[in-house]
């Protein structure tokens, strides 16, 4: 559901709780996206994580337990953060209004030693969140989004502005509703309309989920127009859902598809949810949204960090397929070469019966059975000689190029196949070290000129790979990406240790270290299933990986890295995981 209003209620009464009565201090700050802060805050010798995510897709504030990977640098709000808030006590954290605005108390002391109060104020408004610190008059010092004149007249967010709520709605707070305003805004509102949109429409700060579940509770349906809903009964549901929501009574409920993939969340338990879905009441905030959003954050992460390489991959793939298609069609044209060499043929074997200034020939093929006269297009400039010469110029350049195009053709399709393997890798790239290490991988690979704001970092530490055991004992090691993988396979397995790599796609080898042993299928099954679930086909059913000892492996001379070739292997059809 989105973060509406009484979420907001109910996660900063969680977060006023944790607190207590003498606060936290503020240890410390991180930004490790664009449109997320995380503050470290210090309970005697407990550490609380509060994050606050100003984000357009998942805007959200709650204490979390989630560690994120921060970027080197940190930015210029982060550092201003830090400047301002670093050792003070977070003193109260507070609702303005019932809006989606929070608003984050702070004392300390500033750089002469004078005791100085500062606020934080987070708006959770989809497109329209932010970020802005304060001062103790409301005096606006830094935002992470300003907005001036030219991008809004309503509203203006730039420091050295008196901070002020957005504009206020023509809606009634729900909490404290009366009931007689209700009935009558009730009996007011189009009967042909639904009751959820009624709700939504007059009371503030209502997400639609919400409106959805008391429409089903009070009716049995979602659906269910103005005109039939019972007034009484919709009060009645609604007045006890905002008085448990006032007074605390809420759960922490995610929503779980059937393969158990999360679907929505609330602060309370959404019965309107059926089929096939399953309701999982969580013990806190912090890990409802940490359930939630773990593997969506995530991925926003990498996408935003990894912005430009994918960029880099897809220009330089729409080229190489364009390439490839030229060469394709090249060799296509070149194929003629052999009619060439057979009209040069005829025109010698037959050249008195051609006359200079002819502009086709009719000649006789003997070496068919019985002959047959075939057609041949002559250069009205030339004589038949040098017209048999001619074709005979074709011939050859034809046969050149067919060479010449076999082995461009081949080499644009590898370095596709390249290209596809980074891409792999990048999809499930996990950290900022991943992406990295592809950076690297792609500079000393030949696309430094497609890169120019990049450097390599010759002191930086490259990653590890990732590791298991199996079932049996026998370690298992798991390439990150390409570089890894021929290290992997090339400089640390034995000649003796297991190769698997999912057949026919690009992926990470895996390395079974069994020192010339011979594992239980019980270890097979578990390396070929990594193997599989650490490639392209992650998301199949039942993927082929093959399988073999180091010995069989080898890296033709020239190769991209990651590529081998291998012999004496055997298949094995696994249904992929992952660690």
């Amino acid at each position: 559901m989105a973060f509406d209003a009484g979420m907001l209620f109910a996660v900063l009464s969680e977060i006023s709780e944790q607190l207590g009565e003498g606060g936290a201090r503020v240890d410390k700050i991180y930004q490790p996206a664009n449109d997320e802060i995380t503050l470290s805050l210090r309970l005697g010798r407990e550490t609380k994580r509060l994050l606050i995510n100003a984000g357009t897709s998942s805007p959200r504030i709650a204490l979390s337990d989630a560690t994120r990977e921060n970027p080197i640098a940190a930015p210029m709000f982060c550092m201003l953060l830090r400047k301002h808030l670093s050792g003070a006590r977070m003193i109260a954290a507070t609702q303005m209004g019932y809006e989606r605005c929070a608003r984050f108390t702070f004392s300390g002391y500033d750089e002469m030693g004078y005791a100085t109060t500062k606020h934080l104020v987070a708006e959770v408004m989809g497109k329209y969140s932010n970020l802005m610190l304060l001062d103790a008059d409301d005096r606006i010092l830094a935002a992470l989004r300003t907005v001036d004149f030219s991008t809004s007249r309503v509203r203006q967010v730039l420091p050295g502005m008196i901070y002020e709520l957005p504009p206020k709605q023509d809606k009634l707070c729900p909490i404290g509703a009366e009931r007689t305003e209700l009935i009558r805004r009730l009996a007011a509102y189009p009967g042909e309309l639904s009751c959820e949109r009624f709700l939504c429409a007059t009371y503030l700060g209502t997400a639609t989920q919400v409106a959805r579940e008391i429409v089903y509770r009070a009716t049995g349906r979602t659906d269910t127009l103005c005109r039939d809903v019972d007034p009484e009964r919709l009060w009645e549901v609604f007045s006890r859902w905002f008085d448990d929501l006032r007074q605390g009574r809420y759960s922490p409920t995610l929503v779980l598809d059937a393969d158990g993939t999360p679907r929505d969340f609330a602060y309370a338990e959404m019965t309107y949810w059926g089929g096939d879905h399953r309701l999982v009441a969580c013990a806190s905030f912090a890990e409802l949204f940490d359930r939630f959003f773990a593997e969506r954050d995530r991925i926003e992460r990498i996408r935003q960090r990894a912005s430009d390489l994918l960029r880099l991959l897809a220009n330089a793939e729409a080229r190489l397929t364009r390439k490839l298609e030229a060469q394709t069609a090249e060799l296509a044209d070149s194929m003629r070469g052999e009619e060439h060499r057979r009209s040069g043929e005829l025109l010698l074997s037959s050249i008195y019966l051609v006359r200079r200034g002819d502009a086709v020939a009719f000649l006789p093929d003997y070496n068919q059975d019985p002959p047959e006269t075939v057609r041949v297009e002559l250069d009205r400039r030339l004589s038949p000689s040098e017209n048999a010469e001619r074709y005979f110029k074709l011939y050859r350049k034809a046969k050149n190029a067919r060479e010449a195009l076999g082995e461009q053709i081949a080499r644009s399709r590898s370095e596709l196949s390249y290209l596809a393997s980074v891409s792999s890798f990048l999809e499930r790239a996990e950290t900022e070290q991943d992406l990295l290490d592809l950076r690297d991988e792609l500079y000393h690979a030949g696309y430094a000129s497609r890169m120019k704001s990049y450097s390599p970092q010759s002191k930086r530490k490259p990653s590890k790979p990732l590791e298991a055991m199996t079932p049996g004992g026998y370690r298992l090691l798991i390439g990150r990406n390409n570089l890894q993988n021929d290290q992997l396979t090339f400089r640390v397995a034995e000649k003796g240790d297991l190769w698997f790599h999912a057949k026919g796609v690009p992926g990470s080898h895996v390395l079974l270290l069994c020192a010339g042993e011979e594992p239980s299928a019980e270890d097979y099954t578990y390396a070929a299933s990594l193997a599989a679930g650490y490639s392209a086909a992650a998301s199949g059913d039942q993927v082929p990986v093959d399988y073999t000892r180091v010995k069989n492996v080898r890296k033709p001379s020239g190769a991209r890295p990651g590529y081998v070739i291998y012999k004496t292997n055997y298949s094995a059809y696994v249904t992929p995981r992952k660690l």
